[in-house]
């Protein structure tokens, strides 16, 4: 139980993820590979339904599904990696913050590089987590050096994990990692030299994701003709 009081935003995360998870099975019918169709129905990101028809809740949404077994287990094997050195060095409105804005912007980014390609996972979520310690360790890299070669293994882990996600599932986007991973890194930098600046840092986020939602259906109508 001390284990989750230390960690307890990534362990919820991640029990949130397996409830949902749970749910796409039961109402796929398969535990091992979920069905597209259900997946689209439960909140996944779809361009023409997302863009064209206002659903921008399935940004959230999209978040905490997954494609089947092996993509959920890689998640959340590298969210208990890196989740919980980001809650040794963030305060939880830092993390939260970093964890949904990194989510959400990476589905922005997907439907504008795949717009038609049905879009899932917290992959966005986690590499922005990643690029915040990474924001981290560069604001503060004179005083933990001793942490970088830790920080480096779990680079490499990770990194790994993704590159065979990326290959292997389809609906995964590696545009939304990379998306991910600046704003996460902007946020740790950032809130990193200090966490009051997280307002400052939620309104620029926004506004950028008002700005790229607000061109998306231009593009989309575009390319539609």
């Amino acid at each position: 139980m001390s284990e989750f009081q230390k960690y307890k935003i990534t362990y919820s995360l991640i029990v949130l993820n397996l409830i949902v998870y749970i749910f796409s099975a039961l109402f796929s019918q398969d535990i091992i590979d979920m069905d597209i169709q259900t997946l689209v129905d439960m909140g996944a990101l779809y361009g023409p339904i997302t863009v064209l028809k206002g659903e921008w809740w399935r940004l959230f949404t999209a978040m905490f599904l997954h494609a089947g077994m092996t993509h959920l287990l890689m998640n959340m094997f590298s969210l208990y990696l890196i989740g919980r050195g980001a809650e040794i060095y963030f305060d939880t409105k830092s993390y939260l913050s970093i964890y949904l804005f990194s989510g959400l912007l990476g589905g922005l980014v997907s439907l504008y590089i795949h717009p038609v390609s049905v879009g899932i996972g917290a992959s966005g979520a986690i590499f922005g987590v990643f690029g915040a310690l990474a924001g981290f360790f560069l604001a503060h890299r004179e005083k933990i050096q001793e942490h970088t070669k830790a920080f480096m293994k779990d680079f490499t882990i990770i990194i790994g994990i993704n590159l065979v996600i990326g290959f292997s599932i389809p609906s995964v986007d590696v545009s939304a990692h990379v998306a991910g991973l600046l704003v996460g890194f902007i946020g740790g930098f950032v809130l990193s030299k200090n966490p009051k600046w997280i307002l400052v840092y939620s309104i620029a986020m926004v506004l950028l994701m008002i700005a790229i939602g607000s061109y998306l259906p231009t593009q989309y109508v575009q390319a539609l003709l």
